[in-house]
């Protein structure tokens, strides 16, 4: 088993400049607010939020968003989804398919804890698999059919849609409560107009399979869609019940660099609440300085990690390096400490312990990520 590396009290009131770096921060009040914002958001349309959790992979994070008026959180792999229900969360969808035996186990212990947990299904063999599980129980498990908005990665063509809803419905063992829509493709398309107009058509996909699960006698269907940088058309369409945004707790980079409603430069709706802390280590350099927050800190695919601190900028430097350059008369010095906003959130929260929870530059609280590492 891994030992934790840090105890949640052993850094409480420690100032932010005497923490180990490279470290994750998160800015409570930051953090706080965009939650607000995006539940007021989703409420003030009539919908509901299931926060995703793939995003920060803490459950003291996902407690935290059903607080704020979340109806339930989704999590991408079975082992997140036992993860955030040992830790109390309700209400989980899993919203991956499971196929390997492990993931179907956790299912099933996952249904027996959480009485709204929910699975996605887009294959009809897979179907019967989970429903053998339930049958013999002589339970059924909750399940929202997961259609292709034309993504191309998992879910049922629409084309097949019907057809596919049709046999799923009369399997006995589960019980078909809505439809999934994900629409992972339109969310970083960085102008805002064809941003809208690719989700329009994605939606509509999204829309019919709706209305086919209303044909075929499904009472009240869930309709569950959308991302971050999705939200703002999905919560306008009337069939969606549901948004299952994420990063907007935190933010990156690369949402960073999209268009909003209101800037063409930077989609500024949701200001970063996580940063990543680093040391400048080297400095022997006239044109730039090396910090300790490499690849193995940082998750590269993605937008460039942004340097907080103004007129300098970061570059990739190594596994365990990064570059920072801008005017020579301006670099930091050897034991200054930088803020990064990082490349793509979801995976750079993977790679650590813990997040320093900052408020006016101390810690007040740790959080550990405690997910981190669910990736079956």
């Amino acid at each position: 088993m891994r030992k934790e590396v840090v105890k949640n009290g052993d850094h409480l009131g420690v100032k932010r400049a005497d923490l180990p770096t490279p470290c994750l921060l998160l800015d409570r009040d930051q953090l706080d607010c965009n939650l607000r914002n995006m539940q007021k958001i989703v409420a003030s349309h009539g919908k509901q939020l299931r926060a995703h959790a793939k995003t920060h992979k803490c459950s003291r994070l996902a407690a935290r968003q059903i607080a704020c008026g979340a109806v339930g959180i989704c999590a991408a792999k079975a082992s997140e989804a036992r993860g955030l229900i040992a830790a109390g969360i309700r209400g989980v969808l899993l919203t991956s398919p499971a196929i390997t035996a492990y993931a179907q186990q956790l299912v099933v212990e996952c249904a027996e804890i959480d009485p709204g947990f929910a699975v996605t299904l887009d294959d009809l063999g897979n179907a019967d698999g989970l429903a053998a599980k339930f049958a013999s129980r002589n339970r059924r498990l909750r399940c929202l059919l997961d259609v292709d908005a034309n993504f191309g990665r998992t879910g049922i063509p629409l084309t097949n849609f019907r057809a596919f809803a049709e046999a799923a419905i009369c399997i006995p063992g589960l019980e078909i409560v809505g439809v999934q829509a994900y629409a992972g493709h339109v969310q970083h398309i960085a102008d805002f107009a064809e941003r809208r107009e690719v989700n329009r058509r994605a939606s509509d996909v999204g829309v019919r399979a709706f209305e086919i699960l209303k044909e075929l006698g499904v009472n009240q269907p869930i309709f569950s869609v959308g991302g971050t940088g999705s939200h703002m058309f999905d919560v306008n369409r009337p069939e969606v019940t549901e948004i299952q945004a994420g990063s907007y707790a935190l933010m990156d980079a690369e949402y960073l660099a999209i268009s909003s409603a209101e800037s063409r430069l930077c989609f500024d709706d949701f200001p970063p609440a996580l940063t990543l802390l680093t040391t400048v280590v080297s400095a022997n350099q006239p044109a730039f300085v090396t910090v300790d927050a490499g690849l193995k800190a940082l998750y590269r695919d993605g937008a460039t990690p942004i340097v907080v601190e103004p007129g300098l900028q970061y570059d990739w430097f190594g596994d365990e390096f990064g570059k920072i350059s801008g005017d020579p008369a301006s670099l930091p010095r050897l034991g200054e400490q930088l803020s990064l906003v990082v490349s793509h959130c979801d995976p750079t929260v993977n790679l650590f312990d813990q997040f320093f929870v900052i408020e006016d530059g101390v810690v007040v609280d740790v959080w550990p990520i405690d997910l981190r590492g669910c990736s079956q």
